[in-house]
């Protein structure tokens, strides 16, 4: 297909990915489902999953071979952009007063599913077709076990955002937990894509590169971004310009020496100076990110997932293994480590729930996996099933806390007025800020 008929093509298709994922949000945003769900079903929807399955003629129509590398390449300016976003919002969640408390949840969160994933994969060894071919079973282990360790940061921001529990002890805990789970374990899939090239050649350029970059975005960056923010000679279009430009060029830095584009994009919005201006920039680029260029990436990733290959019982079997390991290995794990460190139940509850939503961010992950060869379409199609589960019970399970909180304390009240000594159970449970249990953490 010659680019002049694939422009037609790549308009229509673009207008029916836009209107369909907005559809599908309405929907979903009725039983309170953030946007961010509901556009990743609906990429699903798209696929050979549904699409692909009833009309298979249409499907074809709408996204021919050919235009699948346009999707991606357009779906990489999005994930661009909103990692840098992300990497900017890293910044703006202290952690002072709960360090220690968001550090061991975060240490516990990460390390719980990954060894659980390692041993589900170790444990099936030989029996489930997920490990691509040319690829070791290690490798594949430590993949699954990095993909079921990452939290959706930036989703979990925007949940406790709009559910008004911005300040909260939970939402405290859980934002700053989350930022250092999903900074370790981003670290720890660029180990295992340098590691899963199986030469020292690649590994080494990988690593020698991630070195240098990192010094000269700390050292170079920091400042460089100072100056871009601070100057008063320069309007907010160039501003934008300044950032989007040096942004484009470190994706394609890091995408060359094997690190990928998404690090790079949250590693330069990491490094931007917390301003108003700042701020501008950054409100001018998410929406065009969040609106246009993000659903675009999860069509592409629903045209590679097929749920059909569930029909095997072992990779069905397999998938259901994979949720199980990792809601325990994430809010099981969570859960108990905010208890550990005194959290009291209701907030431990929160975070453990929070924590568990994969989302956006391990669509990433299964993506860049994809690309570099080591995961094949079933266990890509696992994992998205894992992704769309933990994503979609966040809500309702946060609903159902504050229920059964609202509930304990209806009791408490009840009791208190039958008798004047009665001491209330749930006194602290959940809704208490971070001064009214200053020191605890």
């Amino acid at each position: 297909m010659t680019p002049t008929e694939l422009a037609p093509r790549f308009f229509i298709a673009v207008a029916v990915i836009l209107l369909f994922c907005r559809a599908v949000s309405w929907l979903l945003g009725r039983i309170g489902q953030p946007p961010v769900v509901s556009e990743m079903l609906a990429g699903v929807l798209l696929g050979p999953s549904l699409l692909g399955l009833l009309l298979p003629d249409v499907e074809k129509a709408l996204f021919p071979a050919s235009l699948l590398p346009v999707l991606y390449v357009v779906g990489q300016v999005g994930l661009v952009l909103f990692m840098f976003q992300a990497g900017y919002a890293f910044t703006a969640h202290r952690v002072t007063g709960l360090a220690s408390t968001a550090g061991v949840v975060s240490v516990v969160g990460v390390a719980a599913p990954l060894l659980l994933g390692v041993l589900l994969v170790l444990a099936t060894a030989g029996m489930v077709p997920i490990q691509a071919d040319g690829t070791s079973r290690g490798v594949s282990a430590a993949f699954v076990g990095v993909a079921l360790a990452i939290t959706a940061f930036p989703m979990l921001a925007r949940i406790i955002t709009e559910r008004g529990q911005a300040g909260t002890r939970h939402g405290t805990l859980a934002l700053a937990s989350g930022a250092i789970d999903d900074l370790i374990a981003w670290i720890m899939l660029a180990v295992v894509l340098a590691f899963a090239s199986g030469e020292a050649g690649p590994a080494t350029i990988t690593a020698g590169g991630a070195v240098l970059f990192g010094l000269v975005l700390w050292f170079g960056g920091r400042r460089a971004a100072a100056a871009l923010m601070t100057s008063d000679r320069l309007g907010d279009q160039a501003r934008t310009l300044g950032t989007v430009a040096p942004l484009f060029l470190v994706a394609w830095y890091t995408d060359e020496i094997g690190l990928y584009a998404v690090f790079g994009a949250f590693a330069v919005g990491v490094v931007m100076p917390r301003t108003a201006r700042t701020d501008r920039v950054v409100d001018t680029l998410t929406p065009v990110a969040a609106t246009v260029f993000l659903p675009l990436f999860f069509t592409f990733s629903g045209l590679r997932t097929e749920f059909g290959l569930l029909g095997n019982p072992a990779v069905l079997l397999f998938a259901v293994g994979c949720v199980t390991v990792a809601i325990v290995g994430k809010f099981g794990a969570c859960w108990a480590a905010a208890r550990w460190r005194g959290e009291p139940q209701g907030v431990a509850l929160r975070v453990g729930a929070l924590m568990n939503a994969r989302g956006l961010m391990q669509l990433i992950a299964l993506n860049v996996g994809l690309e570099a060869g080591i995961v094949n379409s079933s266990l890509f199609t696992v994992l998205v099933l894992v992704a769309l589960v933990t994503t979609l019970m966040t809500t309702p399970l946060l609903t159902w806390i504050e229920r059964l909180k609202s509930s304990s304390m209806l009791e408490d009240s009840t009791n208190a007025l039958a008798n004047p000594g009665y001491m209330p159970s749930s006194m602290g449970a959940s809704g208490e800020t971070p001064s009214t249990a200053a020191g605890r953490g």
